[in-house]
């Protein structure tokens, strides 16, 4: 079964061919983060517009690569959501009306589901395990117990450790996206210069809250700044990066005790980040758990995660027809479309 898997949630506009869920035959990405760049972050109407003028030759492009015409497309998947809302729509209108022009059925893929199969396509691990979600925009604990049941264990009540580090990197005066830039400097400082607050909820011990982590850099900064002191840069990005992977794997690592799993997934934007893998291995290592992680080409958003989810909900039943909206938001594991 080959599928054809469309994304657009940000700023990527991506499109791939995958057969069954697993082979990647072409995975192409046009980005316009050189443009977001200027401004330190993504530009909404921007990214909507260049969407709209790249999707058609990247979908074309896919295709050539994988050496197949959309006669040899048996399903297109698409992320109808979280994202962006005009960025989802350009995705989801154009999707539709491949669909409808090759009557090929159309399956409605969450951004994060397609995170957690990037697995998929980067190693043989199947279902059920915990996978830790972590990006610009989310950061969840959550229960795979199929390709198509998830369940959500713990989640962040505010920022996303993606959103935290970017946002630190920017008032560092790092070059955007802050958390690369943060990962790429923290080697040549020292993680322990600085201490940072470890937020708790005492009421749920596996959500994460990143706002004060954020807070405090930046107070840090401002402080140093209005005392006319010098901060070491380099050190200040690794004690923040230390804080951030820290806290995202404390509460990974008491889920998996305490639910029993012995099989763990990292997966979304940040699970690219080498300090959050390097320390992945150590803890894993220590428990004698196994850890998948995905290729770094499939961290980020990219058309082949989409298109290796797709297969699976298809399987399971999922299509939609031509009324399918998009949404800005939407629970990872209560779904509707």
């Amino acid at each position: 079964m080959k599928i054809l898997g469309i994304e657009s949630s940000c700023d990527e506009t991506a499109a791939a061919v995958v057969e069954d869920g697993r082979r990647v035959l072409s995975n192409v990405i046009a980005t316009s983060l050189e443009e977001h760049k200027l401004y330190g972050g993504v530009v909404p109407e921007i990214a909507s517009r260049r969407h709209a003028e790249s999707i058609s030759g990247v979908v074309e492009e896919a295709l050539a690569q994988a050496q197949c015409t959309m006669d040899d497309i048996d399903v297109i998947a698409v992320t109808y959501a979280p994202g962006l809302i005009g960025s989802l729509l350009v995705g989801v209108n154009f999707a539709k009306g491949l669909s409808v022009a090759t009557n090929t059925p159309i399956v409605p893929v969450h951004h994060l589901r397609g995170h957690i199969a990037s697995n998929y396509i980067s190693s043989d691990i199947e279902p059920p395990f915990l996978c830790l979600v972590v990006s610009g925009g989310h950061s969840h604990i959550v229960a795979v117990k199929s390709y198509t049941d998830f369940e959500v264990i713990g989640k962040t009540r505010d920022d996303a450790a993606g959103e935290a580090l970017d946002k630190a990197g920017r008032t560092m005066g790092l070059e955007y996206p802050g958390g690369i830039s943060i990962d790429r400097l923290s080697p040549s400082g020292d993680e322990n210069a600085f201490k940072f607050p470890v937020p708790k909820i005492h009421d749920a011990p596996y959500d994460y809250s990143f706002s004060g982590l954020k807070t405090a850099v930046i107070n840090t900064i401002h402080n140093s700044k209005q005392k006319n002191e010098k901060i070491n840069i380099a050190d200040l990005a690794a004690s923040f990066q230390k804080s951030v992977v820290d806290l995202l794997l404390s509460h990974f690592e008491s889920a998996a005790e305490n639910f029993g799993y012995n099989k763990l997934v990292i997966a979304g934007g940040v699970s690219a980040n080498s300090k959050l893998r390097s320390e992945a291995e150590k803890m894993c290592k220590k428990h004698g758990w196994s850890l998948y992680l995905p290729e770094l080409k499939y961290c980020g958003d990219n058309a082949a995660m989409i298109a290796s989810q797709g297969c699976y909900e298809y399987k399971a039943g999922t299509v939609a027809g031509e009324n399918l909206n998009a949404y800005a938001t939407m629970p990872l594991d209560d779904l509707h479309y």
